[in-house]
């Protein structure tokens, strides 16, 4: 099986570009698209994105991801190995989430490349064939040697204390759901009694689902991945408190304990 994750979005011929090549070396292969409308140039995002879709998919997935733009550079082409899965694209923070436990190679075969890469468009002429080949197959260390300094993204992980967690909002979804980098753990010690300082405002405890305030108030609660999240019940906490991704975030307990 191999998934997509670009910002190549669906009107012009990349995305199937990118498909027709692995098809080529990987006639057999599963193409899932996770979601080519990751706004352009945005690694954080698609990071983001990729690593909370990709954990729903069975061991053995190849995932090719392209937001690269350093395409042409020095930035390396790299192949991860990480939760079970392979993970092929820039290294530019993109795999950020998984590479506390991983295998990265820098892909340095230019065998498996196509036969005349562009320097604009590796996605079609080095990311899809080297993800086709694996999902052939191929061992990881065929396609270059080991790398030690992956590129990662600082915004992925909060700051913590014994009675303080400083973090960022890293994702707005569609609801306009903040969704941070503090981890239900790094919160659970303190329960629910907590407050929550979001630039000029304040939220105090936990929530367990929307319904639990009034329509149109706002609430903190630990989302679907795990992670604490400032919602609206019925709007938009972006909108209501007027915050972008990276603000920052403070969590703090009640009392001390």
């Amino acid at each position: 099986m191999l998934t997509l994750t670009t910002d190549f979005g669906t009107g012009d011929y990349y995305v199937g570009a990118m498909k027709g090549v692995a098809l080529g070396i990987a006639p057999d292969a599963r193409l899932i698209d996770i979601s080519h409308q990751i706004p352009p140039q945005d690694v954080l995002a698609a990071a983001f994105v990729l690593r909370h879709a990709a954990r729903e998919f069975p061991p053995g997935t190849v995932h090719l991801a392209v937001v690269d733009p350093g395409v042409g550079t020095a930035r390396r082409p790299i192949a991860v190995a990480a939760a079970d899965q392979l993970w092929i694209g820039p290294d530019n923070g993109l795999f950020s989430f998984v590479l506390n436990d991983a295998r990265v190679h820098h892909i340095a075969n230019k065998a498996l490349y196509n036969s005349r890469p562009s320097r604009t468009f590796h996605g079609r002429d080095i990311f899809a064939p080297i993800a086709a080949h694996l999902c052939t197959g191929l061992d990881l260390a065929a396609v270059g040697p080991p790398v030690y300094d992956p590129v990662v993204l600082p915004e992925i992980t909060a700051q913590k204390s014994a009675q303080r967690i400083a973090g960022r909002i890293i994702h707005i979804d569609h609801f306009g759901n903040l969704v941070t980098n503090i981890a239900a753990a790094d919160i659970e010690p303190w329960g629910t009694a907590v407050n929550i300082r979001l630039g000029s405002h304040a939220l105090a405890g936990l929530s367990r689902t929307y319904g639990d305030v009034a329509e149109d108030a706002p609430l903190a609660l630990i989302g679907s991945v795990e992670l604490l999240e400032i919602s609206v019940n019925g709007g938009s906490a972006a909108q209501r408190f007027g915050l972008d991704r990276r603000d920052p975030i403070i969590v703090e307990p009640t009392t001390e304990r």
